[in-house]
């Protein structure tokens, strides 16, 4: 195959898709109202069904649905007939995908479901189906054509499901006040949950690893305090430890330009002064988009009287997978 025609079929696919996606639109009617309803009603859980290539994306959706505040398992059908239908209570909500609306496993199981009284929103690309018929609420994820050129594989059909259930997913997070902080509470780990939910206080230096000199010192004593501890500043503090100022790298290349003497200038002299501080009960993130903002390297940590209890700089916030 020559790179030319690669790129054109490349292109047909993302053109099928994008345009099953667009025909979506017209699917957010009042069905998808009534199934964001039934979900956001439900006192149980969302249980996602869904055979084959509907399988994967039915994992995908309950996984985004229990991340964004709606708690969401898959159940793979053909277990649900050998005892995982237990896993069902009459609380629950079942979402049922299939884009023909005649699978097999699935339909075997629908009698139980309408046993239970458990609410059924069935996902199909057929309103005429058996699935679709036998729903409390369907959603229609037809396509023109799959993007396989046999029209065969699952591609423009899975995608609209996929979006479908993204767009369930978004809806309930914003009806029921989902927040930042319940985010993070469901990621607690990687750099999703560190963003998130660390504090200045948990990266900070603190006692003795911070850079301090009182007002009345030399540069020269500021720049061995600033080379001790290595986080490119360091504050000028008054007899009560309460920060007036902060001396930093940039400080020094001013100071240097001005031809004064190291060995006379006091600091108070030559200090950043009101400087940019930052409260220990701060988000960590909140402390990097200040420094990105001002175009700062490193912050001063205050208690709620100025006094210094704490110091950190763009490299802690790297190390801690903030950025």
């Amino acid at each position: 195959m020559n790179p030319t025609r690669i790129r054109e079929l490349g292109l047909a696919v993302i053109t099928i898709e994008a345009q099953a996606i667009a025909a979506l639109s017209a699917q957010i009617n009042d069905q998808f109202v009534i199934a964001c309803q039934l979900l956001m009603n439900c006192k149980g859980r969302v249980v996602v069904m869904g055979m084959g290539k509907s399988g994967h994306i039915g994992g995908k959706i309950a996984a985004t649905l229990a991340s964004t505040g709606t708690p969401a398992f898959f159940v793979h059908p053909g277990e649900a007939s050998h005892g995982d239908l237990g896993m069902i209570t009459r609380q629950d909500v079942v979402l049922a995908l299939s884009n023909s609306g005649e699978t097999d496993e699935v339909l075997t199981i629908l009698p139980i479901i309408k046993r239970l009284g458990v609410p059924l929103i069935a996902m199909t690309g057929n309103r005429q189906s058996t699935l679709a018929k036998f729903s409390t609420v369907h959603l229609n994820v037809a396509v023109a054509q799959e993007a396989c050129p046999l029209g065969l594989a699952p591609t423009s059909s899975t995608t609209a499901a996929l979006v479908m259930g993204d767009a369930l997913a978004v809806s309930l997070l914003e009806a029921k006040g989902f927040t930042r902080d319940d985010f993070a509470l469901s990621h607690p780990g990687g750099s999703l949950g560190k963003r998130l939910l660390l504090l200045v206080s948990d990266v900070m230096h603190t006692g003795k690893a911070i850079p301090s000199v009182p007002e009345n010192t030399l540069i020269t004593n500021a720049l061995l305090e600033m080379s001790e501890k290595k986080l490119g500043m360091t504050a000028v503090v008054n007899a009560e430890n309460q920060v007036k100022g902060v001396f930093t790298d940039g400080d020094l290349r001013r100071f240097l330009a001005k031809n004064l003497d190291f060995q006379r200038t006091v600091i108070a002299n030559v200090m950043t002064s009101p400087c940019t501080m930052i409260s220990a009960h701060c988000l960590a993130a909140e402390a990097m988009q200040i420094m990105e903002s001002k175009g700062i390297n490193a912050l001063l940590v205050v208690d709620e009287q100025q006094h210094l209890i704490g110091a950190l700089n763009m490299h802690d916030l790297i190390h801690a997978g903030i950025v």
